[in-house]
């Protein structure tokens, strides 16, 4: 076929047509992919923010829901602390353990579910009472029984008698009238009248005698009982004493026992082991300086002595000054870092060593508080036991050395295998935050843990000190305090000769009735020699004479 001239001009402009067209249809299909593109990267960086922000509310969500754990936990805790049991003796508190089902370290109650003296145990030893001063009583035969009832004869008197005893306790009030004999001089060659001396009194001028002032002191620091509470027991046996009188009559006493109370300070401050602890104690005075009423009850035991400190400051300051600059040994605490501070511990003079008592607390309380780790707790809670048990086989051991080794190296096996299984858990990525925590501390506290592993001497827990904090916490609580700063050193004073007596087994009243005495003879100061009363310096024959009967039942029980 063949073409004009006129159709080729006419085709190729229709061709020319059709390609611009098709360049303009690609241009827009050009423009409309470059819009798209561009919508489409908008839209995967929205995708990408909103993922990331669905992300982190995932993450706060998990947060959420393990804080509000926590907090529930820890409510349950402070429900336990407010409303659950309180002791200061541990031993048989329920709120010690984490499920009383499950923790069989519980001292169960008997199967009959009765109290007391249980069938098939052996009989508590039979108290004796001889040394007291018996006063007869004689119990005629009634009249009417005198004589047979059927014939009418007399019966006849027995030289025997039917004997049975009670114990009574007559206590009365009495004045002891002095009267000092006087004589006239029949010569002149000195005074005309001569009277005999006045008595030793405790108190110049003073109208109350030695008893009552030591039956006050033991009443109010030794059974804790307010001092209104005592006079007010004496008014129902017709003494009546002012207040004012007794509280004028107590200032004089911090005067008595200063030197008494520095000796056991120094003492108990060279020992070599010491265990201390703290309580709240109030003094209702305006300190400079601090705001309120609150005041600290410090209590520093060693092997031989107890001293507390009463000071306005919870601070590293009180154990310092205490111990002194020079003070070299190992010191058992609780894990307050008012001890961790002390410049002592800091420049390696005193070792701290930690208590397992409050370790073992730590698992209890968790335990406790988030039920789906009640079992965890529970197995930490029986490698603890387990310590307890083994340190107490090798301490019956002795000096046996057949039973010493065996038990020794069981006891070290158990803390080498607690310290790996601690290791290994904390290494796990999977364990629980709580979890986590109490092994941390458990780990970071590791070598004020174990001294007693190598010195048998030290004590795995600092209950001991705890349990001399017992009296003063029942004293807080039923007087409240103290009402001047000047009775609240008498009381830090009377707190320590008192548990210190105790710790020889030296009968309180004996030792404080000699000691008043002495301070009466010399006119109502303290003694001279101090030494002579100290307990570690007493005769052998002073000793006996003071000797406390053996102290039973709660008095002995450890927890």
């Amino acid at each position: 076929m063949e073409w004009d001239s006129g159709q080729l001009v006419d085709l190729v402009a229709r061709l020319r047509a059709e390609v611009g067209r098709l360049r303009a249809e690609t241009d827009q299909l050009r423009a409309e992919v470059g819009r798209l593109q561009r919508e489409n990267y908008e839209l995967r960086q929205q995708a990408g923010f909103w993922k990331s922000c669905f992300q982190r509310q995932e993450g706060r969500l998990a947060e959420a829901k393990a804080e509000n754990e926590q907090l529930q936990a820890e409510i349950r805790r402070l429900k336990a602390q407010v409303f659950g049991r309180k002791s200061e003796k541990q031993g048989k508190d329920r709120s010690n353990h984490v499920d009383a089902s499950q923790d069989d370290t519980r001292e169960k109650r008997p199967s009959n579910g009765k109290r007391g003296q249980q069938p098939g145990r052996p009989a508590p030893q039979r108290r004796d009472h001889s040394h007291l001063p018996a006063e007869e009583e004689f119990i005629p035969l009634p009249e009417s029984e005198r004589a047979c009832p059927h014939c009418g004869k007399p019966r006849k008197p027995m030289t025997l008698t039917e004997d049975s005893e009670v114990l009574e306790i007559e206590v009365k009030a009495y004045r002891r009238v002095y009267r000092r004999q006087r004589c006239q001089a029949t010569c002149d060659c000195g005074p005309r009248t001569i009277t005999a001396p006045p008595p030793p009194k405790l108190i110049p001028k003073g109208g109350l005698g030695l008893s009552i002032w030591l039956d006050i002191l033991l009443a109010k620091y030794d059974n804790h009982q307010p001092i209104s509470r005592v006079l007010a027991e004496w008014r129902l046996r017709d003494l009546d004493i002012p207040s004012g009188t007794v509280l004028d009559g107590l200032q004089r006493f911090p005067a008595l026992f200063a030197g008494l109370y520095e000796a056991l300070c120094q003492r108990n401050a060279a020992a070599p082991y010491t265990q201390a602890d703290e309580t709240r104690w109030m003094v209702f005075i305006r300190h400079e300086g601090k705001v309120g009423y609150l005041w600290w009850l410090w209590a520093f035991l060693s092997q031989d002595t107890v001293v507390f400190r009463l000071d306005p400051r919870r601070s590293h300051d009180v154990p310092e000054g205490h111990f002194g600059p020079d003070a070299r040994g190992k010191l058992m605490v609780d894990r307050y870092a008012a001890y961790k501070a002390m410049q002592q511990v800091k420049d390696g003079h005193i070792v701290l060593v930690f208590c397992w008592a409050h370790v073992r607390r730590d698992f209890v309380t968790l335990g406790k508080c988030q039920e789906e780790l009640k079992e965890w707790a529970l197995t930490w809670l029986r490698r603890i036991r387990d310590l307890y048990r083994l340190n107490r086989q090798r301490l019956r051991a002795g000096d046996d050395a057949v039973a010493l080794a065996p038990a020794d190296a069981q006891l070290r096996q158990a803390i080498a295998a607690m310290k790996q299984q601690a290791h290994n858990e904390l290494a796990d990525a999977t364990l629980r935050q709580p979890c986590r925590k109490v092994l941390t501390s458990l780990q970071e506290h590791w070598p004020g843990l174990t001294p007693f592993v190598d010195d048998p001497r030290i004590p795995m827990d600092n209950n001991a000190a705890e349990r001399q904090m017992r009296g003063p916490a029942l004293g807080r609580k039923n007087y409240y305090g103290s009402g001047s700063e000047w009775s609240g050193k008498l009381a830090m004073m009377m707190f320590s000769v008192f548990a210190t007596l105790r710790l020889h087994a030296i009968n309180l009243r004996a030792w404080l009735h000699w000691f008043l005495q002495s301070c009466a003879q010399t006119g109502g100061k303290a003694p001279e020699t101090i030494a002579t009363f100290l307990p570690w310096n007493l005769s052998p024959e002073d000793r006996k004479r003071l000797s406390a009967a053996p102290r039973r039942g709660a008095d002995t029980d450890s927890s």
